[in-house]
């Protein structure tokens, strides 16, 4: 079994390499600028499991590198990919009023059109589904697309993020249809799980208390579901909100103090 996580590096993209290695994955480590933390997650992996881990850099704004990547990972990994893990994104600030043509082709590149070419040139290259037991067909390939519980509960803010992550959604559940039963696509929404690199403390507490379960998410939570949607041969096309409810969330202005 062989595996692509991009922005494997580092925060929820290393703990899911990890996790998929000590399933028994080799895995390639996609990174754009964090050359030392992805030569130093493979050597560890290497020497914690015992299997394959190579780092591979490009950057997902650039057509031509997001075309190469899955056909370096099969050379570098020895074989063909069998699970895809759409991880890196781009997460910077704008709104209806700021954002422009950069700040857009940026979001929409990195979190969008990239993985779009990584699941057409992953596609490519994963064998026909086989039969079970049953004689029903089983997929030999599993993407995942980390995306973002914003999707289900959307806010004006983050304007091109979200506009590409709500995207991501749609390519999941598009590319579930065109893909099966070959591939299964399935996508995770992270809630507030890890501190942002502009967030303060204080308010990373914050938000993870205004949450419905009045907590936020661990790593070890994302990476389960991962698990979860790498073993549920049945299971295609699903959003899994990891996120305390935060996209349940109803305690508005417009309702509070309302009897």
């Amino acid at each position: 079994m062989r595996a692509v996580v991009t922005g494997g590096a580092k925060r929820l993209g290393k703990e899911i390499a990890i996790f998929l290695a000590e399933r028994g994955f080799e895995v390639a480590i996609h990174y754009h600028s964090s050359e030392k933390s992805a030569d130093e997650l493979a050597q560890y992996i290497k020497s914690k499991t015992g299997n394959n881990c190579v780092s591979i850099k490009a950057d997902l704004t650039q057509e031509i590198e997001v075309q190469d990547l899955i056909g370096r990972a099969n050379d570098k990994l020895g074989g063909s990919i069998s699970c895809l893990i759409n991880n890196a994104s781009i997460f910077e600030y704008d709104n209806i009023w700021t954002a422009n043509r950069d700040s857009w082709d940026r979001h929409i590149e990195s979190n969008l059109r990239a993985p779009f070419v990584l699941t057409q040139s992953f596609a490519n290259q994963v064998p026909p589904s086989i039969r079970d037991e049953h004689g029903e067909p089983l997929s030999q390939g599993s993407i995942i697309n980390l995306i973002d519980q914003r999707v289900k509960k959307l806010t004006p803010e983050f304007t091109s993020y979200t506009i590409a992550k709500m995207g991501l959604w749609a390519l999941t559940k598009t590319s579930a249809q065109a893909l099966a039963p070959n591939i299964r696509v399935n996508a995770i929404g992270p809630g507030p799980t890890l501190q942002g690199a502009r967030q303060s403390k204080e308010h990373f507490e914050t938000q993870r208390k205004n949450t419905v379960l009045e907590r936020g998410a661990d790593p070890s939570e994302i990476v389960a579901a991962v698990g979860y949607l790498l073993d549920a041969k049945s299971v295609t096309g699903q959003l899994i909100c990891v996120d305390g409810g935060q996209h349940l969330a109803w305690q508005t202005p417009d309702v509070l103090g309302v009897e």
